[in-house]
C-alpha cells in the first residue's frame, strides 16, 4: 500500500450497532472517555517496556514515557498522544475495526436494557472503551506508528459505519488519537476541565499525563509550560497509614470500573526471604463480569512499577476472583516472560500469603462490622463456596467464614458454622444439612420432622452451588457434616424397638406396596416423620432429588430418576386405614389407588414434579366423590 492509497472498510455489524448505542444515547458521565482513551495510552506504554526487556531496539532512544493531551480551541480537536507500542496496518483493524469479545452481544443486551445513568461503568468491562471518544466527537482520526516500523498508518471515522486507512510518515513510535468534537463538548477543550476528568479517574496511572498550558511571564509575556495534570502516586508502594481513604477509593475505581466504595482494602508489604507489595480490595458487590462469568482471575502484577500482566492468575485461586488490585514484587527478574510466569515458584508462595490476608480482612470484617458482612457474604459468598471443592489446604478457613440460614434462624437471617456448633444438644454429635430450591419448601420437609421434635438444627442450603461442593466438606471442628434427608437421628431404644415391632405387622403391605408402584428401590416404615404420612428418602450413594433437578436444568441428567425409598409414618391415620383394608382384603383396589396418592404427595413434598399430574387429581376426585357418598 503507498501513501497516496487510500482503503475504505465498513465496520463489522455488531460493532456498528455498539456505536449507533453509544454515540446517541450514553450521554451520562461522557468524560469517562478521556479515562478510557489514556488508560490505552497507558497499556501502549507498558506494552513497549515490556516488549523492550527482550528487543531494546524497540525503543528507538525514546524512554520520555508520557500521555500527552493537546487541546486546539481553534480547530474544536482534542489529541491524546503516547509514545508507546503503537499499531501496524493490521493491528488497527483488528484493535479499532472490529471486536473479538464473546460479550459482545451481552454488552449490547446490556446497553438496550439499563437505564442511561448507569451504561458508563460497562464500557471499559467490554474492551469497548476507544469507542466512547464518539459520545463528545463526531470525527475520530487515529494516527498510529508501530514500534520497528518505519510508517505509520491513519485511521479516520465517523463513527456511522465505515473507516479509511492509508500510509502516513511519523517522525517516532507512538499514537495520536485526534476527536474532533461536537459543538457542545467543547468543555473538554479548556485546561480545567481536562485537569479535573485526569483527577477523577486517571491520578494514579504511572506515566505522566502532561499539557501544555500559558504561563504569566514578566511584561505580560505569555509562555507555554507543559504540565503534568495526574499525581502518580503508586499507593500500593507507599505505607498503609499514608494512603487516605479517598486515595483507596479513587484507585479502586480506576481498577475496577466499580462506581462503589471497596467493602475492605488489604495494604500491606511483605518482608523475609521475599519481599513484595500488595494493595487489594474486596468489593461490595459482583461485578457485572462476574455476572456473565467472564472475569479474569488475579491482580496486577508488577516489578518495580513495570507492569507485567494485566491479570496474573497464578496470584489467586479462581474463587477469589472477586478480588481486585495489585501486587509488585521486586524479587521476580524483569526479564520474566509471562510463559515463566507460570512456572514460577515465587508466585505460589504470594499467593499463599495474598489468601492467608484476604481471609484475615474477611474474618475481621465478620467480627467487626457484622453487618457489612453479611451484605458482602450474600453477593459473594457463592464464588467463595467453590474453594471448598478447590482448595483443600484452606477448606476449614473457608468454612469459618460461611453463613446459612436454619431452622432455627429467622427467615434471612444467617449464622455461622461455629454458630451452629456451639448450640448443638449435648446428645448431638453430627452437623446435619439439607439442600433446597427455596426455604419455605426445605422447612416443610418431612425429612426435618424428626430433627425438629428432638430440637436439633438443620442447615438450609439454597444456592445451586451448595450442592455440588458442600459433600467435599466431610467434617468442621471435628463434627462429620451429613445430609438430614439421608440420616435421620437414631430413636430412643424404646421407640426403636416399636418401630422393629411395627415392621413386622405391616410387612405383607409394604411388599404389596413395592410391587405395585413399582421404580422404587424400597418401601419400608419411617424412623424420621413424625407429622407427614410418607416421604421419599434417596438411596446411600445415590444421587438426591435436588441435584437430579439441577443435572435435568443443566442437561446432563441421564437414564432418569434414580430409584427412591418410600418412607411410611406407621402412626398416622392414612397409613394405618391403609393397613387395616389390607388386613381385610389384600385383593382391595383401593390399596394401590391410595398407596399411589401417598407416593404423590412424598414426590410433592420433596419438590419434585410428578410424572402424571392429571391421574394424580383424577384419584383426588375419586375420593371427593365417595366422601359425598
Amino acid at each position: 500500500m503507498t501513501e497516496a492509497t487510500v482503503e475504505k472498510r465498513e465496520f463489522k455489524s455488531e460493532l456498528r450497532q455498539i456505536l449507533n448505542i453509544i454515540t446517541h444515547s450514553l450521554y451520562s458521565h461522557k468524560e469517562i472517555f478521556l479515562r478510557e482513551l489514556i488508560s490505552n495510552a497507558s497499556d501502549a506504554i507498558d506494552k513497549i517496556r515490556f516488549n523492550s526487556l527482550q528487543n531494546e531496539v524497540l525503543l528507538e532512544g525514546n524512554r520520555d514515557w508520557k500521555i500527552k493531551l493537546t487541546a486546539d480551541l481553534a480547530a474544536g480537536t482534542l489529541t491524546v498522544s503516547d509514545n508507546g507500542v503503537g499499531m501496524s496496518h493490521d493491528a488497527i483493524i483488528d484493535n479499532l475495526g472490529t471486536i473479538a469479545r464473546s460479550g459482545t452481544r451481552e454488552f449490547l443486551d446490556t446497553l438496550k436494557q439499563t437505564e442511561t445513568a448507569a451504561r458508563p461503568e460497562l464500557i471499559g468491562q467490554f474492551g469497548v472503551g476507544f469507542y466512547s471518544a464518539f459520545m463528545v466527537a463526531d470525527k475520530v482520526t487515529v494516527v498510529s506508528r508501530a514500534a520497528g516500523e518505519a510508517q505509520a498508518v491513519r485511521w479516520i471515522s465517523d463513527g456511522l459505519g465505515e473507516f479509511t486507512l492509508e500510509t502516513v510518515a511519523k517522525e517516532s513510535r507512538g499514537t495520536d488519537v485526534t476527536l474532533h468534537l461536537k459543538e457542545e463538548e467543547h468543555e473538554f477543550l479548556q485546561e480545567w476541565r481536562l485537569g479535573a476528568v485526569v483527577k477523577q479517574f486517571s491520578d494514579f496511572i504511572e506515566h505522566p499525563i502532561v499539557m501544555d498550558v500559558e504561563k504569566q511571564g514578566e511584561k505580560d509575556e505569555k509562555t507555554l509550560t507543559e504540565k503534568t495534570l495526574n499525581s502518580r502516586k503508586a499507593l500500593w508502594l507507599r505505607s498503609k497509614s499514608d494512603v487516605t481513604p479517598e486515595e483507596h477509593t479513587a484507585f479502586y475505581h480506576q481498577i475496577s470500573g466499580d462506581f462503589e466504595d471497596p467493602a475492605k482494602v488489604i495494604h500491606y508489604a511483605a518482608e523475609g526471604a521475599l519481599e513484595f507489595k500488595a494493595l487489594l480490595y474486596i468489593p461490595k458487590r459482583k461485578s457485572f463480569d462476574l455476572q456473565f462469568g467472564e472475569t479474569k482471575v488475579g491482580p496486577k502484577l508488577y516489578i518495580n512499577r513495570v507492569q507485567i500482566t494485566d491479570h496474573c492468575e497464578q496470584l489467586l485461586p479462581a474463587y477469589l476472583r472477586f478480588v481486585k488490585g495489585v501486587v509488585d514484587c521486586s524479587d521476580l527478574p524483569l526479564n520474566v516472560s509471562r510463559e515463566m510466569l507460570q512456572h514460577n515458584p515465587m508466585l505460589e508462595k504470594i499467593q499463599k500469603s495474598l489468601v492467608k490476608n484476604i481471609f484475615q480482612a474477611l474474618e475481621e470484617m465478620k467480627t467487626s462490622d457484622y453487618e457489612a458482612y453479611v451484605s458482602v457474604f450474600q453477593e459473594l459468598g457463592g464464588i467463595l463456596k467453590e474453594g471448598l471443592g478447590r482448595d483443600l489446604a484452606n477448606r476449614e478457613a473457608i468454612a469459618n467464614l460461611l453463613l446459612f440460614e436454619s431452622l432455627r434462624t429467622e427467615k434471612g437471617k444467617q449464622l455461622s458454622l461455629a454458630q451452629y456448633v456451639a448450640a448443638m444438644p449435648t446428645d448431638q454429635t453430627d452437623i446435619y444439612f439439607m439442600t433446597g430450591e427455596d426455604r419455605t419448601t426445605l422447612e416443610h420437609a418431612p425429612s426435618l420432622e424428626a430433627f425438629r421434635h428432638r430440637g436439633w438444627d438443620v442447615l438450609l442450603l439454597t444456592e445451586p452451588i451448595d450442592e455440588f461442593v458442600f459433600p467435599m466438606l466431610p467434617e468442621y471442628q471435628g463434627k462429620p457434616l451429613k445430609a438430614a434427608d439421608r440420616n435421620a437421628p437414631e430413636l430412643p431404644a424404646e421407640d426403636q424397638k416399636k418401630v422393629e415391632e411395627a415392621t413386622e405387622t405391616f410387612k405383607p403391605l409394604l411388599t404389596l406396596l413395592a410391587e405395585m408402584l413399582g421404580g422404587l428401590k424400597e418401601v419400608r416404615l419411617s424412623k424420621r416423620l413424625k407429622e407427614s404420612a410418607a416421604c421419599l428418602v434417596p438411596d446411600e450413594g445415590a444421587m438426591g432429588a435436588h441435584l437430579e433437578r439441577l443435572m435435568q436444568k443443566l442437561g446432563k441428567a441421564e437414564g432418569g430418576p434414580s430409584p427412591r425409598i418410600l418412607e411410611l409414618n406407621p402412626e398416622h391415620p392414612a397409613v394405618q386405614s391403609l393397613l387395616m383394608i389390607h388386613a381385610g382384603n389384600p385383593a382391595d383396589p383401593r390399596i394401590e389407588t391410595h398407596g399411589r396418592l401417598l407416593y404423590d404427595q412424598a414426590v410433592l413434598t420433596e419438590g419434585s414434579r410428578l410424572a402424571d399430574p392429571s391421574d394424580f387429581v383424577r384419584r383426588i376426585n375419586e375420593l371427593l366423590i365417595k366422601d359425598g357418598v
